[in-house]
């Protein structure tokens, strides 16, 4: 079997078989046609999945250092290491030869996340007098106020809410569904624009789609990321977030106010609870901080350090 041959196999193979989203396998085919590209470039192509070794694919990722970031170069190498052991499985390759393929040592990043305050302001920015203010609106309260990943936002279809149940169906990673449910804010925003969706744009909606654009198609991800970035942007403080951030600041917010880790990651639909535990280190760090502000003995223990 080609080495292209293989690529497209492992794609199906994730689409069908591993239910990842589409997104999730371009992604996946798209690193594993860079490293073929390097090969081909550096006369080292491999005319079939046997021929692949361990020198090659160190070489391939030794030529990624100082041009890609860490977190790149460890999105390829996972690419790598999930394709190799699909050839193993299928038996077309005899030894795996990623088995020993390690991953940059990657710093650790606390996500980003708005204060309360901010959440507060934020949600008050659009401007609900219009059709496309309520819809904006909506984006923030399902991305912010149910946690929602963007993929997970866009692909809504106005059959996916209950208003009158105050939930939402949600299809996550994995293609896994779960009932988020709505606060009254979030459900108010979706009777909101369930009211003018049906005139929205030049000739209405083209299909079940929830959130759509002037042009009556499903809503895109970057029309969302560009929303977001604006709005959070606007709010002063910030150079501006991503969708994703929101999502933080939701379950950051749950977390301070005492919500537990098994019931927020429900709610987030992580598969693993260790996913969720990044929000106590957040939290911990962000009540570390305020402390450091405002306690008193604090302030004065600074000033007497200086």
């Amino acid at each position: 079997m080609t080495f292209e041959q293989a690529i497209e196999a492992f794609g199906k193979h994730l689409l069908h078989e591993r239910n990842a989203s589409p997104r999730t396998v371009d992604a996946y085919l798209r690193d594993l046609r860079g490293f073929l590209a390097w090969a081909t470039g550096e006369g080292l192509y491999p005319s079939g999945v046997a021929e692949l070794d361990i020198m090659r694919l160190r070489a391939y990722l030794a030529s990624l250092y100082g041009r890609l970031e860490p977190s790149s170069i460890s999105r390829k190498v996972s690419s790598i290491k999930a394709f190799c052991r699909f050839l193993k499985a299928r038996k077309m390759i005899d030894q795996n030869p990623a088995t020993h393929l390690r991953s940059p040592k990657l710093p650790h990043k606390l996500p980003r996340f708005l204060t309360v305050d901010q959440a507060v302001d934020l949600l008050s920015t659009p401007r609900t007098e219009s059709p496309k203010g309520r819809r904006d609106l909506l984006i923030l309260e399902l991305l912010y106020g149910a946690g929602l990943r963007v993929s997970e936002l866009v692909a809504l279809d106005v059959s996916d809410v209950d208003i009158s149940e105050r939930v939402v169906r949600v299809m996550g990673k994995g293609r896994k569904e779960r009932i988020v449910p709505l606060i009254a804010p979030a459900s108010r925003a979706v009777r909101s624009w369930l009211e003018v969706r049906p005139g929205f744009g030049k000739h209405g909606p083209r299909d079940d789609a929830l959130l759509v654009n002037g042009s009556g198609a499903r809503i895109t991800v970057r029309t969302v990321q560009r929303l977001v970035r604006r709005t959070t942007a606007a709010l002063g403080t910030t150079d501006g977030l991503s969708p994703h951030a929101l999502r933080h600041s939701f379950a950051t917010h749950l977390l301070g106010d005492g919500a537990g880790l098994r019931e927020i990651q429900e709610l987030l639909g992580h598969a693993s609870l260790r996913t969720t535990q990044q929000y106590t280190h957040v939290t911990a760090t962000h009540l570390a901080e305020v402390y450091d502000r405002t306690h008193p003995r604090a302030r004065r223990s600074e000033g007497e350090d200086r």
